[in-house]
Order: C-alpha cells, then sequence, then structure tokens
C-alpha cells in the first residue's frame, strides 16, 4: 500500500475515535482499524472507560481474517492488565502481522513498552502515521497524564464592544440559540464545569448538558463551585438533590462555616488553601481535581473568575461566543447587521451596521 492509503485508513481510526469524546474520559479516544489486502475487514473504539479497548472491537468483527492482516491504530496500544486485559496480548494472539501507530500513550505504565512488546513478538510497527491529528484529539488526555491535572477551557459570550453582562431589560443570554446549543455539546464533553459564587447567585445556573443535538446525554459534567465571603442562598438550582451528578463546593478554612447548611448527598464540600489575597488558591485547587479523576475543566465565569484563572497562567484555550450586538450603555443590546468579516495580518476586521439606524 502507498502513503495515500495508509493515511486514509489511519484517518477513518480517527473519525471512530472521536465517537468516544462523550464518554470515555479520564481514558483517551481510541480508533483502530484492522485492514487486509486494502479492504477494512474490522474496526471499532474505545466506548467507555473500564470497558474494552479499540482493538478489541476491530478484531472481534474481523474474526479469524485478523490473521496475516495489518492494524492501524491511533494511540499505543496497551501492555498492561487495567480494568481490561493487555491490548497488545490481543494483536499478538489474532495474527496480526504490522501495526500502524500514530504515537506513543504518555501514560508510564505503557510510554513505549507496547511498541516494544509487538515487536518482540515479530510484528511490524510503524510509528507517526497522523500524528498531529491524534496529539490533538487526544490533548485534554496528553495534558492531564503529563501535569496530573486537568486541562482548562475559559468559554464566555460577549458582545462587539465586549461587554459580558447585559443589561437589566435584556434576556440574559447574550449569545444566540445555536451558541448555547453549542456551549451544551462541550459541557457533554468535559468533566466538569466551574463558576465563582458571583455567577452562581446571580444567575442561579443548573450547570447541566440539556440541549444534546444527538437528543441523548450521555454524562453530566461535575459541577464546581467557589465560595466567597458571604452565605449562598438556600434555594440556589445547584443545591437541588434532583439535579444529575453532583456539585464540588469549593471552600476554605477561613469561610467554611458560612456554608454548614448547605448540605444534601449530591454537594461536596472541597476544602482548599487560600493565596495571599485571600482568595482559593486554584492552582492547588486544580491538582485536588486531577486526583479525582477530572481531566478537563470548563470554566464559564464570572469575568472575575476568568482573569485569576489566566493571571495564574491555569488556562490551557479559551472559546468566546462573539455575538453581533452592542450592549454599552443603551437600556438594551441593539442587534447589528453584518456587513464583512475578514483577516488583516493578525487582524480581524468586522463591518456592521445598527439593524435600526442608531449611531453612536
Amino acid at each position: 500500500m502507498n502513503a495515500i492509503q495508509h493515511h486514509t485508513h489511519m484517518s477513518l481510526a480517527l473519525r471512530l475515535a472521536r465517537q468516544g469524546c462523550f464518554t470515555v474520559s479520564p481514558n483517551p479516544m481510541v480508533g483502530c482499524v484492522i485492514v487486509k489486502n486494502n479492504q477494512v475487514i474490522g474496526s471499532g473504539y474505545h466506548q467507555r472507560a473500564g470497558e474494552a479497548h479499540a482493538e478489541i472491537f476491530a478484531l472481534k468483527e474481523a474474526g479469524k481474517e485478523a490473521d496475516g492482516a495489518s492494524a492501524y491504530i491511533t494511540l499505543e496500544p496497551c501492555c498492561h492488565q487495567g480494568k481490561t486485559p493487555p491490548c497488545t496480548t490481543a494483536l499478538i494472539s489474532a495474527g496480526i502481522k504490522k501495526v500502524y501507530v500514530s504515537g506513543l500513550d504518555p501514560n508510564p505504565l505503557i510510554n513505549g513498552k507496547g511498541i516494544a512488546t509487538l515487536r518482540s513478538a515479530g510484528i511490524q510497527v510503524e510509528m507517526g502515521w497522523c500524528e498531529a491529528e491524534a496529539e490533538k484529539l487526544n490533548e485534554i488526555f496528553f495534558y492531564y497524564i503529563k501535569n496530573k491535572r486537568p486541562f482548562v477551557i475559559a468559554k464566555w459570550a460577549m458582545s462587539l464592544d465586549g461587554k459580558t453582562k447585559v443589561n437589566s431589560a435584556d434576556n440574559k443570554q447574550i449569545s444566540c440559540s445555536k451558541s448555547q446549543h453549542h456551549t451544551h455539546h462541550l459541557r457533554q464533553q468535559v468533566d466538569a464545569i466551574l463558576v465563582g459564587a458571583h455567577t452562581a447567585c446571580q444567575d442561579n445556573p443548573q450547570l447541566t448538558a440539556r440541549l444534546a443535538t444527538n437528543n441523548e446525554i450521555n454524562k453530566q459534567p461535575i459541577r464546581i463551585v467557589l465560595s466567597g465571603h458571604r452565605p449562598f442562598p438556600a434555594d440556589l438550582k445547584l443545591w437541588h438533590e434532583d439535579l444529575p451528578g453532583k456539585t464540588i463546593l469549593v471552600v476554605t478554612k477561613s469561610n467554611q462555616h458560612l456554608f454548614k447548611n448547605i448540605s444534601n448527598k449530591s454537594v461536596e464540600q472541597l476544602i482548599i488553601p487560600e493565596n495571599e489575597s485571600h482568595q482559593i488558591a486554584l492552582p492547588i485547587l486544580l491538582d485536588e481535581l486531577g486526583k479525582k479523576n477530572i481531566t478537563s475543566l470548563l470554566v464559564e465565569g464570572g469575568m472575575t473568575v476568568h482573569e485569576n484563572f489566566m493571571q495564574e497562567n491555569l488556562v490551557n484555550s479559551i472559546q468566546v461566543y462573539l455575538s453581533p450586538v452592542i450592549i454599552g450603555s443603551f437600556h438594551q443590546k441593539q442587534p447589528l447587521n453584518i456587513l464583512d468579516f475578514s483577516q488583516n495580518g493578525n487582524d480581524f476586521i468586522l463591518k456592521a451596521s445598527f439593524k435600526e439606524g442608531i449611531h453612536v
């Protein structure tokens, strides 16, 4: 087979791997394709943490035809006994003659050992196929394994004049309904969502994934609320016992007495030391969340919380929903018609007009 064919088979494995984005954490997303005579005879992906890996599904579909075939795998096969048996053993037993792998698994239990095991059994191994795409696919897993703390995504919506808070007469949502669906899609993929005390009190959010595009909610993120120096209202939605999943209320030794009235089976209190500004020490919080196998954290606000994460250099990526409205000092936000949007060097140029002819 030529390079184009190899790339085609690995690209298919990557597409399969992405199907596990909602359910495999804290494991990586992995896809596997079994090929014989340039025909795909088996395929699979890791579907859920603690269950069979991608190689097992692909080998099962290929059956006896796997003998003498090649396997395309988006991440180095595991070689240790965990919740499931080693995939290297399954590949060897099936008679696979050649394995194409995107890259090494950074997990110290594997990192190179899986490749060495296959080669010791006489299987040819080629590395680096679609490596960049595979690394991007599992950037959260790679970061978590190397740093033992969650990958942090800062997310907010804002108007064209940089406002993240609407006027009193406006709907609280700045972004459109499609963006809200996109947010809930993102919530499904992360392990946890974090907000500050002000956002919890002012917006009274549920912090759940509700607007699934596939009409199926496979999991709910853990809700994390940073405490302030005042008690929370007892009737916040975040304290409701009927909410799916659980809520973690982060407190310090100096303020934990303010929240003794918040105690139910779905709310867990986590005590974190204060920093020099008498605020929750965010780096220590991330370390503690890492110990709970939380690999990804979506920080939804408010802006003070975002600024604190930024100042501590704790944000790995940002996701911003830029709405075509001007909030300014108007009584209500003013919608805009987008006339042109282009890039000039490192800058973006946006031209718009007020829908109702307002001039500022």
